[in-house]
């Protein structure tokens, strides 16, 4: 079996269906056909594929994942992000360029409730979007600490990247996981709010006026239910007392509860809620059924063990091998959705990150954090396409100021890869690891 011309037939019909604009997941299964076909009859070829795809889904933990969808649809829809935003701007409202700091805020708030870098991004940039053009937000700025921030929601728990990792891992505990994601998700939002000052500063942006201690507790009371939904689902995760399935399932109630008390979802508005989430649930679980055959195809081929061995051949330095894991993942995350880049390269890098010492916690942490990059720059970042299309703005024009946040979150990236008390500490103190 020749593993060079295995590589170049997997990747190579991949990427170039990738530039043709075939669907991602299409692109998996015909390379993942292809290249099986060159070492196996149709007939079993077909069985193989069409297993793989299905054991690959039929996972209790990834029934969290439709879940956390729906919960984060129904919050999105039901009034919760708007009193997130009222929230996030009663904290930060009197630091220069208040609304900017206030869709860092709220984007944080929101990706941890929701889980959805996406549903972070479409929700509080497109509340504070026009109210930022009200007060004259340079719009390339606006998009871009949007942009920047929304992604926190894919390290702030509860994340199905995290439950996607765990699955493809070997059962690394989800709990941990998301303990180890808070403070990098954090630090990447403080990064961004730092940013975001010193422009705003520069620019004479506004202040927001100050709130009076009635309208405050007012503010804050009203908030207080979203944010227990935190407490609840993390909490009962974290403890013990429920799955992380069992958590999304108590979000989805919690949620839809908060919207019926705050009357904001109709019939309508809810079979919408239901069929966008089946919608998108279908897109993910086809995505990880697809890139669990190409897990396996690699695996057959033995394409992980051929790429780790040619990247430690580079280097003996621990230091070394770990830049080289992120360029590849940094570059990886420009091209796929966190989804399919956490099936596909985990199996990969696996053998690299057991072999270095460094723990699988970290390493999902790490992963997760170079296509949180992803989402954020072109070809195919699904935060800078739904930030720039909110903001009406073409991609070109919104790159450059761009750049200083991207720049800072890899900085950040190497203190996370390098520095692993960063994620590490929180589940270490807690027992978790």
């Amino acid at each position: 079996m020749n593993i060079l011309l295995s590589v170049l037939v997997l990747f190579g019909i991949f990427f170039v269906l990738l530039f043709l604009g075939v669907p991602i997941s299409v692109g998996i299964v015909v390379s993942s056909l292809a290249t099986t076909l060159m070492n196996l009859p149709w007939d079993q070829v077909i069985f193989i594929i069409m297993q793989k795809m299905n054991s690959g889904v039929e996972s209790f933990s990834l029934l969290a994942i439709p879940l956390f969808v729906l919960a984060g649809n129904i919050m999105n829809n039901g009034g919760i992000a708007r009193r997130l935003i009222n929230f996030a701007k009663l904290i930060v409202g009197r630091i220069p360029g208040a609304l900017a700091h206030t869709n860092v805020l709220g984007n944080m708030l929101f990706g941890a409730l929701s889980g959805s870098a996406v549903a972070a991004a479409a929700a509080i940039g497109g509340t504070l979007n026009p109210m930022e053009e009200e007060e004259g937000y340079d719009p390339a700025f606006s998009t871009a600490v949007n942009i920047a921030s929304a992604p926190t929601g894919l390290l702030i728990p509860p994340t199905s990247a995290f439950i996607v990792y765990s699955s493809i891992a070997g059962g690394v505990s989800i709990s941990a996981l998301f303990m180890a994601g808070y403070v990098p998700g954090i630090l990447m939002g403080l990064v961004t709010m730092v940013i975001a000052f010193f422009y705003a500063k520069k620019h004479n942006y506004s202040v927001s006026e100050k709130v009076p201690m009635k309208d405050a507790i007012r503010i804050t009371l009203d908030a207080l239910p979203s944010l227990l939904l935190i407490v609840i689902v993390i909490g009962g995760i974290v403890g013990g007392i429920f799955t992380a399935t069992e958590g999304a399932g108590i979000a989805v109630l919690y949620c839809a509860i908060l919207s019926l008390i705050y009357r904001s979802v109709d019939f309508k508005t809810l079979m919408k809620i239901l069929l966008d989430s089946a919608n998108t649930s279908g897109i993910i679980l086809f995505l990880i059924a697809a890139s669990s055959a190409m897990s396996w195809v690699m695996a057959y081929t033995g394409i992980p063990n051929a790429i780790s061995t040619a990247i430690m051949s580079v280097s003996t330095n621990k230091y070394v091998i770990l830049l080289l894991m992120n360029v590849v993942l940094l570059i990886v995350g420009t091209f796929l959705d966190i989804t399919p880049a956490c099936l596909i390269f985990t199996p990969i890098f696996l053998p690299i990150v057991t072999s270095l010492g460094m723990d699988l916690v970290q390493f999902g942490v790490v992963l997760t954090f170079n296509m949180c990059l992803g989402t954020m720059t072109p070809p195919v970042g699904s935060v800078l396409f739904v930030s720039c299309g909110i903001s009406k703005l073409p991609i070109e024009k919104v790159i450059r100021t761009l750049l200083p946040y991207v720049g800072a979150q890899i900085i950040l990236l190497l203190l996370v890869t390098y520095i692993p008390a960063i994620s590490m500490a929180l589940p270490t103190a807690m027992g978790l690891v």
